[in-house]
């Protein structure tokens, strides 16, 4: 059985957002796999440590920048890697296509990915991935194993928990909860060294972007810096709720 974990390479979260010529700057910041998607990683991981015959193998697509993220998937203890280098902006639908073009190549039969991509704010890859592969496909997973061929686990859903199983090939959506991921040793740092990371070109697989970015803004607003005369409470107090209701606009 073949297993595919997508891992994105995001800002970390302590890390605050600039921007520079109408563009997220990422120069010089900390960059990390995609939360979500360590999740995924870990449970393509825990499936191969529970059945024999299992293969996970990590995908990135994006920049050259991305063979950090896959060396820590490698790290992590992934067989091998795929990177589908390109420096363009791919939309969630172009992105899912790749996705599902390399689960044919690579003959896969489940397909992880985060439940929400960190910088896209979107939960829609994994379902575009399960459509274009006219495949299942189970969202925010919190527990997970394979049965006699059989995925079977629980989810979220509106009315709180429900209980799931179904015939693989699948695509499987997860959060936090489903497991802890883990860190990458020292031995297993030097080992990914000589892991397996193929490089594949964007052109094989006929994508282009169906959406073209125009330019990136961060909403800043700065301080007003008024400062109330404490000595009175009660004038302090009537001020501040004057305040509130026509400046910041928070009370009515």
């Amino acid at each position: 059985m073949r297993v595919l974990s997508l891992v994105r390479q995001v800002l970390d979260a302590e890390e605050s957002v600039r921007i520079k010529d109408g563009a997220v700057d990422l120069e010089g910041r900390k960059l990390v796999l995609d939360t979500m998607d360590e999740y995924g990683l870990e449970q393509a991981l825990r499936v191969r440590e529970s059945n024999n015959d299992v293969e996970v193998v990590a995908v990135a697509i994006g920049p050259s920048r991305c063979q950090d993220a896959l060396r820590t998937a490698l790290a992590m203890g992934a067989d091998r890697a795929i990177h589908v280098e390109t420096d363009e902006k791919l939309d969630v639908i172009s992105v899912s296509k790749v996705m599902a073009g390399i689960a044919r190549d690579e003959k896969a039969d489940l397909i992880f990915c985060g439940g929400q991509q960190a910088d896209w704010d979107s939960q829609a890859l994994g379902a575009a991935t399960a459509e274009g592969l006219q495949w299942p496909q189970v969202t925010w997973t919190n527990a997970l194993e394979i049965k006699e061929g059989l995925l079977i686990g629980k989810h979220d859903v509106d009315e709180g928990n429900e209980a799931f199983s179904l015939a693989l090939p699948a695509v499987v959506t997860t959060q936090q909860g489903l497991n802890e991921p883990r860190y990458p040793t020292l031995p297993n740092i030097m080992k990914a060294k000589k892991k397996e990371m193929r490089k594949v070109p964007l052109e094989q697989f006929g994508v282009k972007a169906r959406v073209k970015f125009q330019g990136e803004a961060v909403q800043v607003k700065e301080r007003l810096n008024r400062m109330l005369d404490t000595k009175d409470a009660s004038a302090a107090a009537s001020e501040l709720v004057k305040l509130l209701r026509n400046e910041a606009r928070v009370i009515a």
